[in-house]
């Protein structure tokens, strides 16, 4: 579990970053498992794009993500959600 100060240090780290996994019309596919894994694997944050105005569907989608690669949500603004992976 993330302290709020972790989170608000990663929060600043992620500011600048840009989406690197953008989720499509298919929703959760391996393919999009595996390419969250990867880019987990290689910058441990990073930020995921998920189009649609159903909030509550893009929250349930980045918990999956989260649960399905070990990862803990930082972070939804919008359409965007951060998360993070130690190493």
């Amino acid at each position: 579990m993330l302290t709020p100060k972790i989170k608000q240090q990663l929060k600043a780290r992620a500011h600048k970053l840009k989406p690197v996994i953008l989720i499509g019309n298919k929703g959760l596919t391996d393919a999009v498992h595996k390419e969250v894994d990867r880019a987990l694997t290689d910058h441990e944050l990073i930020k995921i794009r998920i189009p649609g105005n159903d909030r509550d569907l893009r929250r349930q989608l980045l918990d999956e993500i989260c649960a399905q690669n070990k990862a803990e949500l930082v972070q939804v603004i919008g359409s965007i959600g951060v998360i993070y992976r130690p190493e």
